[in-house]
């Protein structure tokens, strides 16, 4: 092979970045994508090259609802679904449909840093609203709520990035009454709610959309690969009518038409399924060495929550620590972080750091964690 393979982020020969938050090498599996691609181009008809139905080709829906209500353990039906070139464009198609220059949005405190700036290049006013071990705290939700009036509210209801902790069943059904009682609409990152590695989460927000007031995102960059370019948008028909209306949709066709053919072989041939329980055997092993490693380089330092799903590990140092200030050093001893300050809407949490147990095994894991504690001495 000629050249090098690149991606955005991709640290120097021999650092061990746990800043990076994709999959590693050795999950993103070529020959299952290979096997689907196969198996779709040897019956495809001409016309499935073409821009396809605005929502999706019916056929995806049906497969892909057909996953989702295994995985979810309810009722999906697939006229709930619509497709998506995966979370980033959802959230930009959302903030176009459901949104105008000048209103407030609410996110949590800390939250998906690279969400802000889409928000942001929509003319939103982004207000943060605390978060605890048990997700977003609807009593302060409740107080800003006295004072702003948001277009939608976005959260991360499980295994939260960056704080990896997952929303109450209580606090889910108390932000579902609250969005009908202040007419807006809910938002829900649930791109991690599969990948489980312990209990399941609670319910995600996407069997819930008879509110008329959730829009649940979902995505195959985490649970297949970020290239697809592929994930939807769970939500009621009424909501569902406004995006296919949209310019940018009833231009283009169906969004990444192509890829939802081969993720639907995916689904059908049973590769999805058995490649996420992959994910999770392999993940939770990550998750376990990096708990460890923790514990015994920073356990002094630091306090956590042992994540049970998704991809981050959330730390907090004491009040005094700028874990920014760090960043410098940390690439001279071949390792890395997300500083705190990123997640938050408002130049906060400085004394954080997010670490990503998704991109390295095990291994890599413990010496990257190693290589951190000089930082701190």
């Amino acid at each position: 092979m000629s050249g090098s393979v690149t991606y955005d982020g991709a640290p120097p020969p021999g650092t061990i970045d746990m800043g990076v938050g994709q999959p590693s090498a050795d999950l993103l599996s070529v020959d299952l994508v290979r096997q689907a691609s196969e198996s779709f181009l040897d019956e495809a008809h001409p016309f499935e090259l073409n821009y396809g139905v605005l929502e999706g080709d019916e056929r995806f829906l049906e497969s892909l609802a057909g996953y989702l209500a295994e995985g979810y353990d309810a009722v999906v039906r697939p006229e709930s679904l619509f497709v998506t070139g995966g979370n980033s464009q959802a959230l930009d198609l959302i903030s176009t449909v459901f949104s105008k220059a000048g209103d407030t949005v609410f996110v949590e405190e800390p939250s998906y840093y690279l969400a802000f700036q889409i928000f942001r290049d929509h003319g939103l006013n982004v207000v943060g609203v605390p978060i605890d071990g048990d997700g977003m705290r609807i009593d302060a939700l409740e107080a800003l709520l006295d004072e702003h009036s948001p277009a939608f509210v976005y959260t991360i209801p499980s295994y939260h990035n960056p704080a990896g902790c997952c929303m109450k069943t209580e606090r889910r059904g108390r932000l579902i009454e609250l969005s009908r009682q202040h007419s807006f609409l809910i938002v829900a990152d649930e791109v991690y709610q599969l990948l489980y590695y312990y209990d399941r989460p609670p319910p995600a927000l996407g069997t819930m959309i008879e509110s008329d007031t959730v829009l649940s995102l979902g995505s195959f960059s985490k649970i297949l690969a970020p290239g697809l370019r592929l994930g939807w948008i769970q939500t009621s028909p009424v909501l569902r009518d406004r995006l296919i209306e949209n310019g940018f949709v009833v231009s283009g066709g169906s969004i990444n038409h192509y890829s939802s053919h081969i993720v639907r072989h995916v689904i059908d041939l049973g590769l999805q399924h058995a490649h996420v329980e992959q994910l999770k055997r392999e993940y939770r092993k990550r998750v376990e060495a990096m708990q460890d490693s923790l514990q015994a380089h920073f356990g002094d330092l630091a306090t956590w929550q042992r994540p049970d799903g998704g991809y981050f590990f959330w730390l907090r140092f004491g009040d005094d620590v700028d874990t920014g200030s760090f960043r410098v050093r940390a690439a001279e001893l071949q390792t890395g972080f997300q500083p705190g300050s990123k997640f938050s809407s408002d130049g906060g949490l400085s004394n954080f750091l997010r670490l990503s147990f998704a991109h390295y095994g095990e291994d890599d894991i413990r010496e990257g964690v190693a290589r951190m504690r000089p930082l701190f001495d």
